[in-house]
């Protein structure tokens, strides 16, 4: 973390190895074209967080392009000791935001490159001490975005079915969880069909111009809106 006094809001991206990333598209794509899909989503999403003046993002990565796309960008690079995974990755970022002193938690995955800076901001706004705030994934199984107040409320643990869970586990402890239905945020890019869903979205992002270059491609794989 930078000198200075604590910041109000922490927000943990994780990143896994953008080289190798996202293998459910590997008969889709070539490994190079993955690892510029997964490079465009991250720089989508610190463009949308930069977009909300979060005070401070820190993506958590042992990449060394993730760490160099943060840093252009604004964001600080977290390094953890070993890639343990997006639930690792999450619990780090917390503990340290704890440590700290930040009076908030959010986090979001680096392959939501639909997310407004507007949807960031609605989360920031509804976060409150004892009210966590989830977003779930379009398929409503997964969790794409969390915000806690403060950083350590509770446990986050992904993979789906995620939101349930989380929803469950926060009842448990006694707090009162509100729901975010973001359009944006719901869309992670996993398979053929999260792509044909990309090309449908209005939003001009930097993702969703280099995967129309594959249009015909991604037509062929998966039936376009």
């Amino acid at each position: 973390m930078k000198n200075g006094s604590a910041p109000r809001l922490i927000v943990a991206v994780p990143v896994k190895d953008l080289t190798h990333a996202k293998q459910r598209l590997t008969n889709a794509l070539t490994q190079g074209e993955r690892g510029e899909l997964a490079r465009a989503m991250l720089r989508d999403v610190l463009r949308a967080l930069a977009g909300a003046r979060v005070e401070r993002v820190w993506v958590v990565t042992r990449d060394a392009a993730a760490a160099a796309i943060a840093r252009e960008l604004g964001a600080e690079p977290m390094s953890e000791p070993e890639n343990r995974g997006h639930t690792a990755a999450v619990a780090l970022a917390q503990a340290e935001a704890a440590r700290g002193g930040a009076r908030g938690f959010l986090t979001i995955p680096g392959d939501v490159p639909c997310v407004t800076s507007d949807e960031i901001s609605r989360m920031i706004e509804a976060v409150r001490d004892g009210a966590p705030v989830f977003v779930p994934s379009r398929s409503g199984h997964g969790t794409n975005g969390v915000a806690l107040t403060p950083p350590g409320a509770m446990p986050l643990t992904f993979g789906e079915p995620s939101f349930a869970r989380h929803l469950a586990a926060a009842r448990q402890r006694g707090l009162e969880p509100l729901v975010l239905s973001l359009p944006g945020l719901g869309l992670d890019v996993d398979s053929p069909e999260d792509l044909a869903a990309l090309l449908a979205e209005p939003t001009d992002t930097e993702t969703r111009r280099l995967v129309s270059h594959w249009r015909d491609r991604v037509a062929s794989w998966a039936p376009l809106p």
